[in-house]
């Protein structure tokens, strides 16, 4: 049986791998804490007073954390919006999992959320010559395949609504799902017709649970799906579950205007993240994706 987060032996190791990235002192016991749907987390503290988020999961799902890794890695090139700084991963004893610093978070301050807008249309204004161009990593834990292409339309049929469609025919969800979403996906260009995407660095999953507030009210972005796509993706999904305010739309707006044709299109891409959650957990999310496409469908 795998180690858990408080197995001796797994905080040796990681303990080692610690010294050797951060050159800490070994690990105090550690507490845990939220990690998220699919992590178990904990905040752990060195003997020399050095404090880590660390997160667990199953061997085999290492690369899922290498990728996780790297994306904040790349979020963090634009030095434009603070994310956790990453310190090593690795997989022992039966696991696998992913040092970072540890960030206490606090509520908002006063100019907080308008900053969250203006730093993350800072972000998106870092471009790549191609779609994608970046590892393959996950969302959630479902693979998302990045390939570098020229043509927004082709990665997103491809990589992003196909990719999921397909698995939901694996996983049972029936014919009528599948149908309209070769109708909806043989249709992309009737979205596009005045409007043509750059290559944006995009966080990726940029629900509410994925930003918060340090204790000075900085903003940070953390649990990243990190590719190079339309930044209206990344706005569309701050939008699907809440938790966004007024002030943060404003100033992201003021700082870079989204096309008018965006609030069509939020629906095309919010759709990504239903199906995946319909693949991930089930429940109501596959009728929630075919009412969406149906929708779609009838704005065209």
């Amino acid at each position: 049986m795998p180690a858990g987060p408080d197995s001796a032996a797994l905080w040796d190791d990681i303990s080692a791998a610690l010294s050797a990235h951060a050159g800490s002192a070994p690990l105090k016991p550690a507490r845990s804490i939220s990690g998220g749907s699919i992590n178990q987390a904990c905040h752990a503290e060195s003997l020399d007073g050095q404090h880590y988020f660390i997160k667990f999961n199953a061997a085999h799902l290492l690369p899922m954390f290498e990728a996780e890794r790297d994306g904040l890695l790349e979020l963090a090139k634009p030095e434009v919006i603070r994310v956790p700084q990453p310190i090593c991963c690795g997989q022992a004893q039966g696991r696998s999992w992913l040092a970072c610093e540890f960030i206490e978070f606090a509520h908002a301050g006063s100019g907080s959320e308008r900053k969250l807008g203006r730093q993350l249309a800072a972000l998106h204004r870092h471009s790549h010559e191609q779609f994608g161009g970046f590892r393959d990593n996950t969302i959630g834990s479902t693979p998302q395949l990045n390939k570098s292409c020229d043509n927004w339309l082709d990665f997103y049929r491809t990589y992003r609504l196909k990719y999921q469609f397909d698995l939901a025919v694996r996983n049972g969800f029936g014919s009528q799902l599948q149908d309209i979403g070769e109708r909806l996906m043989a249709s992309l260009e009737d979205f596009f017709t005045d409007y043509a995407p750059k290559p944006s660095l995009l966080h990726g999953d940029l629900w509410a649970g994925n930003h918060a507030y340090d204790r000075a009210g900085e903003p940070l972005i953390f649990d990243p799906a990190v590719y190079y796509g339309d930044r209206e993706a990344d706005i569309a999904m701050t939008e699907l579950f809440g938790g966004f305010g007024h002030e943060f739309y404003a100033a992201y707006n003021e700082a870079w205007p989204l096309d008018p044709g965006y609030k069509v299109r939020k629906g095309l891409y919010n759709l990504y993240h239903i199906l995946n959650h319909a693949n991930l957990f089930g429940g109501g999310y596959a009728s929630q994706a075919e009412s969406m496409a149906d929708r779609l469908l009838s704005e065209i």
